[in-house]
């Protein structure tokens, strides 16, 4: 085992080299520590958007519900398509508006629009307190995938200190620039890496083809929905699509990729490029159905990939696969942890506490942010249990509460501020109940995210229509950037179609 630690430990260290050579291109700017100066690249902008992504939530809790539930997730293949389809839709537009008026972070975006502090209070809130969860199982997956690779020998606490350990210091150094270079490595051994091993496992039982004969012949039940304990049924595969892709999408690290990009002309890609990747999730499936016929019963259904691999593929070649995992844990820690410092540096420090703060000391503070974030996050993958994909829903449920506002800034003339923190409180709130207080049940299967989802939009369009419309200087000056976004938006088609021509 300790060559397969060695490998997975030289991936770990990968990122610190790559800091310093980030941190020798930066010009010491807040700009470039938090969104590279809107200069960033179209190839490194894919691979940190899809690196972003795709996290432990993905490598290792997809395998973990296969192994459990059935075919439920199989929806991820819905939500990359819709998670594509709103970045490009979304996501294009927020990057122009970021250009346009500086926005660095979600909170700059709503509070400008909303003209409002209490929008930009809770919305700075919302997207620091959900992105803690998500962050801790990056932390769990990696850590899981170390103590597994080392047959116990670095226990869980150790494994998880040392991930955390290694993204402070690269982050801490080079900014979103370390972040995105990085990820370009990661991101190709992540995607290749998974698809790979399930080819390989499966023909532990005579390829992919024999596999599933086999499942049809002795777990029927794995192939059809609800599954083979009963409770993953349409509710949960909607659930799952909706609230997965909506979550990631409003996730502060996905809001800094929209600000960061240089060239609008990704977004038209990313529906394409997003929907490809889910081909990914082939390599989880005969990954877990093979688990299923030739080790069922692995107690931590989390440790499925890691046990297959350590146990029935050669030790180089597994390990590769499992520094896979780690890139996927790290890839998306580093962003959430990047992300959260920022919004904690720009929304809270500066906007509150000392709005001349110079660049030197707004980066500063976001180190300083980064630590004691990832610190919280450490502790709780310590001390908070839980199956991954579970916690996943509950951090990317928060989140996907401020998808209401963002498409009433951008689609809805009448949307105010009232109706925002009105959408936001009750949504938040009645997910929050739906999911805490013990003895609820959340109606009809479905997360309890889609119920705050729906009150939010509720909540939101009623009190919008019932209270007084937003500024009228606020609305014209929105209103004449979407109209010249509109237009160059109009003008770029008709140039690329004379080219095709």
């Amino acid at each position: 085992m300790s060559a397969g630690v060695f490998i997975i430990f030289l991936f770990l260290f990968i990122p610190l080299v790559v800091g310093f050579i980030a941190a020798a291109r930066s010009n010491n700017s807040s700009s470039d520590f938090f969104i590279q100066g809107r200069n960033m690249g179209s190839v490194a902008a894919f691979f940190t958007v899809a690196a972003t992504w795709w996290s432990s939530f993905a490598f290792l809790g997809s395998n973990a519900s296969f192994y459990t539930e059935g075919p439920v997730y199989l929806t991820a293949f819905a939500w990359n398509v819709l998670f594509g389809y709103l970045y490009y839709i979304v996501g294009k537009r927020v990057w122009y508006l970021g250009k346009k008026f500086d926005y660095v972070t979600p909170s700059d975006f709503m509070g400008d629009f909303y003209d409002s502090e209490k929008v930009r209070i809770i919305v700075g809130a919302v997207v620091t307190i959900f992105t803690i969860p998500y962050l801790q199982i990056q932390l769990t997956g990696g850590a899981y995938l170390i103590e597994v690779t080392s047959g116990g020998v670095i226990p869980f606490w150790l494994a998880a200190f040392l991930f955390y350990a290694v993204i402070i210091v690269y982050v801490w150094v080079g900014g979103i620039r370390a972040i995105a270079w990085t990820d370009i490595i990661y991101g190709a051994i992540l995607f290749f890496g998974l698809l790979l091993s399930g080819i390989y496992i499966s023909n532990l039982v005579g390829g992919p083809i024999s596999m599933f004969s086999e499942m049809q012949r002795m777990h029927p039940e794995f192939l059809t929905l609800p599954g083979p304990d009963g409770a993953a049924g349409f509710s949960s595969w909607i659930s799952l699509c909706i609230v997965t892709a909506l979550g990631a999408l409003m996730g502060p690290q996905l809001w800094l990729r929209m600000y960061a990009v240089k060239d609008g002309q990704l977004f038209n890609l990313m529906p394409f490029l997003i929907a490809l990747v889910a081909v990914t999730y082939l390599g989880s499936v005969l990954i877990s159905w093979t688990g299923v016929l030739e080790m069922p019963g692995i107690e931590n259904a989390d440790q499925v990939l890691p046990i297959m691999v350590t146990e029935f593929m050669p030790l180089a070649l597994g390990a590769l696969i499992l520094a896979g995992g780690a890139a996927a844990a790290m890839s998306t820690s580093n962003s959430q942890i990047h992300a959260v410092s920022t919004v904690i540096t720009k929304d809270f420090y500066q906007r509150y506490k000392n709005p001349k703060a110079s660049d030197k000391r707004l980066t500063k503070v976001s180190r300083y942010a980064i630590l004691i974030f990832s610190i919280v996050a450490y502790f709780m993958a310590l001390f908070v249990p839980g199956v991954l994909v579970a916690i996943g829903l509950v951090a990317f449920g928060g989140t996907a509460q401020l998808i209401v506002p963002t498409l009433g800034a951008l689609f809805w003339k009448r949307s105010n501020a009232s109706g925002a923190i009105s959408g936001l409180i009750g949504g938040v709130g009645i997910m929050v109940i739906l999911t805490f207080i013990p003895g609820l049940n959340s109606p009809l299967g479905l997360d309890p995210a889609m119920w705050g989802l729906a009150l939010n939009t509720i909540l939101f369009i009623a009190v919008s229509l019932a209270t007084a419309p937003r500024n009228e200087k606020v609305v014209e000056r929105f209103d004449k950037a979407l109209e010249m976004f509109k237009n160059n938006e109009e003008e770029t088609q008709e140039v690329n179609d004379e080219k095709a021509l």
